[in-house]
């Protein structure tokens, strides 16, 4: 039986690490609110992860090293690609402050369900591993 390594737990995990990501493209994002021709980056994980649920995402392995799609996986869906098709600034920096703080709230909402949901998961555990007290 698995306790720690089935699909919902690995989902939880997934969903954590790619919302640390993004809050960590955020951030980056903002740190480079006055960078020259700094270009705004942001993360991808809802479509990939949907994919991956739906077992769209297929890979031929030739290797054992190469990542796994669609499978068990301890890899992020999370992708950071850079937004080149905008630009608010003179100097040819495209972040949006303001876009950026909304995404950060957003994102902080998301990570904070996901860890009350691990943190359900694992007191459920441990009242089952107490007998129920």
């Amino acid at each position: 039986m698995k306790i720690f390594s089935n699909s919902s737990q690995q989902l939880l995990e997934q969903s954590i690490n790619a919302a640390s990501l993004r809050q960590k493209t955020i951030s980056q994002n903002i740190a480079n609110v006055d960078t020259p021709n700094y270009k705004a980056k942001k993360t991808i994980f809802k479509h990939q992860l949907e994919k991956a649920m739906n077992g769209q995402l297929r890979a031929y392995q030739t290797d054992e090293r190469h990542i796994q799609f669609g499978g068990k996986t301890s890899h992020s869906p999370a992708i950071v690609v850079s937004r080149n098709n905008t630009m608010f600034n003179h100097n040819g920096n495209n972040v949006d402050i303001e876009h950026e703080m909304s995404e950060m709230a957003k994102n902080q909402i998301y990570y904070n369900a996901m860890i009350e949901r691990l943190n359900g998961r694992f007191n459920s555990l441990k009242t089952v591993i107490g007998g129920g007290k």
